[in-house]
C-alpha cells in the first residue's frame, strides 16, 4: 500500500472537496485529516500514473502532494541541512553582506546550490572574500540576521519525543551550526570550520571540506552507530550538495529546493514548512510535541 499526503501552504486552506475528489479518482481509502484545513492523507493500492500531472495542478493551488510507501514511513532519525532549511538564510551570504561583498558571494552561492559549480571550490572562493572580517561579526549575524524556518522546533521535538535521533549536517560553518542545533534541541551537528587568527577570519576554511560526499558519510556513520539503516532516516535539504543524502535516505525531502534539485527528488515541499515532515510520517497536529 501507498500513502498520498496533501499539505497546504500557510496562506491556503486544504479543501476537503479536493481530497475527496482525488481519493475517489484513485480508489483510495478513507481520508484521515492530520490537521484541519491543512493536512490530510489516504491510502492507495498503487502510486497513480498521473501523480505528477496532479502534483503540478496542486502546486498552482498552493498545495504539496506526496506519494510514498505506507510501510516504514515513521523514521527513527532526522538528518537536516541548515542553510535555507533549518534557517531561512545562507550564513556565508549574511557574513558577506557584513563584509560588503554580499551580492558577489550570493551569486556564487546560488550557482553552487543549483549544482552549476563544484561545491568545494565555491566554498573556498566565498570564504576567501571574507578575509579580514572580525570574527565578532559571527555573533552579530546570529543575533540580527538569522531566522528559523517555521516548524523546526516542532519537527525536532516531536521526533525526539518518539525516540528518534536528530542530526544537523551542513556545508556551512560550525560557528552557526552549533547555535542552531542547540536552539532546536538536536543531538549533534557537523559543519565546516571558519579559520581565524588574532580575531579575524583568515579567508580559509578547515580541511577536509564537508560537502556532498561528507553528508552521505554522515548519514551512514550516524545511522550505523545507532544501529539503524538508511531506510530509517528522513533527510531534508534544498541544495545540490544535499542530493546524495536525499537519495540515500528512506525519505529524502527537497524543502523549498532549487528547481534543479527538486526535479531529482520524489518528495518535494514547496509550500509547507518543516512540520510537513511530520505529516509525511503520519503524525497529526495533536501529536506535535
Amino acid at each position: 500500500m501507498f500513502v498520498i499526503t496533501l499539505i497546504s501552504g500557510p496562506a491556503r486552506n486544504l479543501d476537503a472537496g479536493l481530497v475527496d475528489s482525488l481519493r475517489n479518482a484513485w480508489g483510495g481509502g478513507e481520508a484521515q485529516w492530520l490537521s484541519p484545513d491543512e493536512a490530510a492523507e489516504f491510502t492507495v493500492p498503487e502510486i497513480p500514473s498521473n501523480r505528477w500531472d496532479v502534483w503540478q495542478d496542486c502546486q498552482s493551488m498552493g498545495i504539496d502532494l506526496m506519494a510514498q510507501p505506507s510501510e516504514g514511513r515513521r523514521k527513527k532519525m532526522l538528518l537536516a541541512d541548515m542553510d535555507s532549511t533549518l534557517i531561512q538564510q545562507e550564513c556565508v551570504d549574511e557574513l558577506a553582506a557584513e563584509a560588503g561583498v554580499g551580492d558577489r558571494v550570493a551569486g556564487i552561492t546560488a550557482r553552487a546550490m543549483n549544482g552549476e559549480i563544484e561545491f568545494d571550490a565555491a566554498l573556498k572562493e566565498r570564504v576567501g572574500l571574507l578575509k579580514g572580517l572580525d570574527e565578532t561579526v559571527i555573533t552579530k549575524v546570529l543575533d540580527e540576521r538569522i531566522t528559523y524556518m517555521p516548524g523546526g522546533k516542532e519537527l525536532v521535538s516531536t521526533m525526539k519525543a518518539n525516540e528518534a535521533y536528530a542530526a544537523l549536517v551542513s556545508g556551512g560553518f560550525t560557528a552557526f551550526s552549533g547555535a542552531v542545533a542547540a536552539h532546536l534541541g538536536m543531538d549533534e551537528h557537523r559543519a565546516n570550520t571558519l579559520l581565524t587568527n588574532d580575531g579575524k577570519l583568515t579567508g580559509k576554511v578547515g580541511e577536509p571540506i564537508l560537502g556532498r560526499k561528507a553528508k552521505v558519510a554522515a548519514l551512514n556513520e550516524i545511522s550505523q552507530r545507532l544501529g539503524l539503516n538508511s531506510a530509517d532516516v528522513i533527510a531534508v535539504g534544498d541544495g545540490a550538495n544535499d542530493l546524495g543524502m536525499l537519495a540515500l535516505a528512506g525519505s529524502g525531502v527537497a524543502l523549498h529546493a532549487k528547481p534543479s534539485v527538486a526535479a531529482q527528488c520524489d518528495i518535494r515541499i514547496n509550500h509547507g514548512d518543516l512540520t510537513a515532515l511530520l505529516y509525511l510520517q503520519g503524525y497529526s497536529k495533536d501529536d506535535f510535541a
